[in-house]
């Protein structure tokens, strides 16, 4: 069950989009929604920023300005956060409530690495929604990578383009017979239960029929009733052939999510990149 659901606030456009799909999800388990915004750290940044040899007042002059980018930013970011609550009627408590009878929302601001506290919160929260439309790429991904690899929770990457399903839509599952495709469907499965109808693609000759089988007897014993289809991807793209197939027969995709390595340089795997790059609709994943 869904009841505590994590969604930096960076102060971007895209935040909106990603409170949207949480606010979706929200309503339809009556959960509470956490907004972390994670203010810069002005003095760790300049040091960052400039060598030994700066001079004092060089330094100081790029402190006072980070300190007022900082500023700026976080003042977007809540009032971007409080006017999305007012339009959309959310209410904003102080203390989440067990067994409340509605959605809620709370504002968090800590100072510091972000990716640090979005894992941080993320450990506590049962699902993660982080919109892959940033205005700055190598931290938009930095988050990405935290609120995969660092929480063992659920990723949502929203689509601006294409909103959640409503109860009763169309979910495909990307199966592949591995750990994190077993995660992914294993988290989605409040999802899977309220679908309408459960698609399990499996693409070219990666998954044996057998595997796909097991699969959809593991769903109907949870209730839902899926049917599997094999993809051609007849000398396509794996990813692409992938998200071709589930954008023309559902609104929300469920995969696992792979990368090479742990390190903060890490990539995303080539199958993964793609995906977070260019998939038209929502896609739930778990690493």
């Amino acid at each position: 069950m869904i009841k505590t659901i994590l969604v930096p606030a960076r102060g971007e456009d895209s935040d909106v989009t990603s409170y949207d799909a949480a606010l979706r999800v929200a309503r339809d388990f009556r959960a509470h929604i956490d907004a972390l915004h994670v203010r810069m750290d002005p003095v760790e940044a300049a040091v960052a920023m400039t060598s030994d040899a700066a001079g004092g007042v060089l330094v100081q002059g790029l402190i006072n300005q980070l300190e007022r980018d900082a500023g700026e930013r976080e003042t977007k970011a809540k009032h971007a956060f409080e006017h999305f609550c007012v339009r959309r009627r959310l209410v904003v408590i102080n203390t989440p409530q067990a067994e409340q009878k509605a959605a809620s929302a709370q504002w968090h601001i800590e100072t510091g690495d972000e990716a640090r506290w979005i894992a941080a919160y993320g450990l506590a929260a049962d699902l993660i929604v982080v919109s892959r439309r940033t205005e700055t790429e190598a931290a938009g991904r930095s988050s990405l990578e935290a609120a995969l690899l660092e929480t063992g929770r659920p990723l949502l990457i929203p689509s601006s383009d294409a909103p959640l399903p409503a109860k009763g839509g169309t979910v495909a599952i990307g199966w592949k017979a591995t750990p994190q495709a077993s995660r992914a469907v294993s988290a989605a499965m409040p999802f899977l239960t309220r679908a309408k109808q459960v698609i399990v693609m499996t693409v070219g000759q990666e998954t044996c029929d057998d595997d796909a089988e097991r699969l959809l007897q593991n769903l109907a014993r949870h209730g839902v009733q899926a049917r599997s289809e094999r993809l051609d991807a007849a000398g396509r793209d794996g990813a692409e052939t992938l998200l071709s197939a589930a954008a023309r027969r559902a609104q929300l995709l469920v995969m696992g999510g792979y990368g090479h390595s742990r390190l903060r340089e890490w990539v995303f795997g080539g199958f993964t990149q793609r995906v977070l790059a260019a998939a038209p609709l929502p896609v739930l994943m778990a690493h």
